[in-house]
């Protein structure tokens, strides 16, 4: 019952963890990454699609991402939605594929940037104490029906607990990391 419980609070905070990861590496530093792109939604004959489902994108120089899709159709709708995105590029359309040219960093953006990694950091932080407080819940359920001693609600709870703070950790690391890459000129 216990470790079915642990087993749980692993894979849900381990989801925020990655969910964390994938928002973050979303966040561009000075370098060009596929992954600045790839999952900006694209109107594609009606649909919201990922833009890694409609092209191919590459990066033939460190500041630089080629943008190839791969029904020429789709272009128009490529460049419109980078234009309307958040990310501050300006697409050079040549008729078959998009070139994105990633600007240098301010140091206010990167001060920005860094708010925003720190947002979802925080963000992620809640999410864990979130699953913490609905499995102690659980716990304290199991104890009440007589499913499990007091003293194993206990260690479960102490359990839970150290898992959470192993947690908060890695939430650290990665912001950290990531937070060392945009403040890198």
């Amino acid at each position: 019952m216990i470790k079915d419980t642990l087993r749980e609070a692993v894979e849900r905070m381990q989801a925020a963890l990655d969910s964390l990861e994938d928002d973050l590496s979303g966040i561009r530093t000075g370098r060009a990454s596929p992954a600045l792109v790839e999952r900006l939604p694209i109107e594609y004959y009606g649909a919201n699609t990922p833009l890694i489902q409609l092209a191919s994108i590459s990066v033939p120089e460190p500041r630089q991402l080629l943008v190839r899709p791969f029904d020429p159709a789709t272009l128009k709708n490529i460049e419109r939605a980078i234009m309307a995105s958040d990310l501050g590029l300006t697409p050079n359309n040549d008729g078959k594929m998009i070139r994105l040219t990633l600007p240098q960093l301010t140091e206010e953006r990167r001060r920005e940037l860094v708010r925003v990694v720190h947002n979802r950091m925080e963000e992620t932080r809640v999410r864990i104490r979130n699953v913490r407080r609905d499995l102690i819940k659980d716990l304290r359920e199991f104890e009440k029906e007589g499913l499990i001693s007091e003293d194993e609600q206990e260690r479960g709870e102490k359990e839970l607990q150290e898992l959470t703070d192993k947690m908060m950790g890695k939430v650290e690391e990665i912001g950290e990391r990531k937070e060392k890459e945009i403040m890198e000129v």
